[in-house]
């Protein structure tokens, strides 16, 4: 694969400590924490949706609206990409401890919740989106494999792509399996050309790596280690809040992108 240039137009993110990017932006310039709201806002779902979604459909409604508000395109005209490491880790550890104990005492709804296509989907009725979805998992590579993804979309059909990477926090064994102990997302609004609403742009080279961990030591007690979409993604988080750097991110077992920073001009 050559050399692919894709450009930021919109960024989306939030976590219990990070109520947007604005707040990345400025605790990176040395701010104090704020803290987020204890559940995300998820204002592009109507008030009744909002109260019966899951929080993993919250998280990524929530993140998918402010990169696309940041972007300035109509939200139902945008492809998206939907990535997930583990999926409702909360309803799946329902289901199993259901399915072992009381089968016939499954809720349907949940049940219907469960799939890894449920933010998608809720996203795109919500939005009146007609365009094309997919929701992808590739455990620690999923943001890799997403933004290679999305990418490639927007370069094909040369038209912007939503791209939206999240997980919630786990619980039982499911959650111990997975080692998330916090939600976090982010969701990036791709382009193929420049334009006046260019926020950044992307060099992104494919490049193999040995089955290692592509992320950087993290500080002592980082907040970000405790959910596998913000270690992954925390090294091009940094580089997006600053406007310049590069990293690599893996995009399979030994697969990963190399991922440089342009500032826009």
């Amino acid at each position: 694969m050559s050399r692919l240039q894709i450009h930021v137009e919109g960024i989306g993110l939030w976590s219990p400590a990070l109520a947007d990017f604005g707040a990345l932006q400025a605790q990176l310039d040395g701010a104090p924490p704020a803290a987020a709201t204890a559940r995300p806002p998820a204002a592009s779902l109507p008030a009744n949706e909002r109260r019966r979604a899951p929080e993993s459909v919250l998280l990524a409604v929530e993140i998918a609206g402010q990169a696309v508000a940041m972007s300035g395109h109509a939200a139902s005209d945008l492809p998206c990409v939907f990535g997930s490491s583990f999926g409702d880790q909360l309803i799946s550890d329902y289901m199993c401890a259901t399915l072992a104990s009381a089968p016939a005492e499954l809720s349907p709804t949940r049940f219907h919740n469960s799939v890894h296509n449920a933010p998608a989907g809720y996203w795109t009725i919500a939005i009146g989106c007609h365009a094309t979805s997919s929701a992808i998992s590739a455990g620690a590579a999923t943001v890799g494999a997403g933004l290679l993804e999305a990418a490639t979309l927007s370069m094909t059909e040369q038209r912007p792509v939503l791209l939206v990477c999240s997980d919630i926090a786990g619980t039982g064994p499911v959650g111990e399996m997975s080692g998330t102990r916090s939600s976090f997302g982010f969701a990036l609004v791709l382009s193929p050309m420049r334009t006046p609403r260019t926020l950044v742009s992307l060099g992104i080279e494919l490049t193999p790596h040995a089955r290692h961990d592509l992320r950087p030591a993290p500080a002592v007690g980082a907040w970000y280690e405790s959910n596998p979409i913000a270690a992954s993604a925390w090294p091009l988080m940094q580089n997006l809040a600053k406007g310049e750097g590069a990293c690599t991110l893996a995009a399979a077992e030994t697969l990963a992108l190399r991922v440089a920073l342009e500032t826009a001009v």
